[in-house]
């Protein structure tokens, strides 16, 4: 899988996410969470302290991110990671296919490494 983020994208989440420390990886999920289904989620950005044991890596242009070769079948092959500053969210996207226009980012990592673990949508 490989993923671009556009230079708005990745500016906006280093500033808000990592504030330049490093710490932390991205995962690209596929969160079925209060869904009602396992085939019925929304793609989000999680910030996690590293993989999990079904994690791939990804190939990316600026983070280190992962994925749950469980759910690489929902997503295409190529995607991108874009910014609307106007509506203050992230855009996930395929040439196909937008998969989420308002794509939340979810800081997971643990208290010691995170400076607070809040969901947001902006970056």
């Amino acid at each position: 899988m490989q993923i671009t983020f556009t230079d708005e994208a990745a500016a906006a989440i280093g500033k808000r996410h990592f504030n330049g420390n490093g710490a932390g990886a991205l995962k690209l999920a596929y969160d079925a969470e209060g869904c009602g289904c396992a085939v019925d989620g929304v793609a989000a950005l999680w910030i996690v302290d590293e993989p999990g044991e079904t994690d791939e890596l990804a190939d990316s242009n600026v983070f280190t991110v992962y994925f749950d070769r469980r759910h690489e079948l929902f997503f295409e092959e190529k995607l991108t990671v874009d910014f609307r500053p106007d509506q203050m969210s992230f855009v996930l996207k395929s040439t196909g296919q937008t998969y989420n226009p308002a794509m939340r980012i979810e800081d997971r990592r643990s208290a010691g490494s995170a400076a607070s673990h809040a969901s947001t949508r902006i970056g």
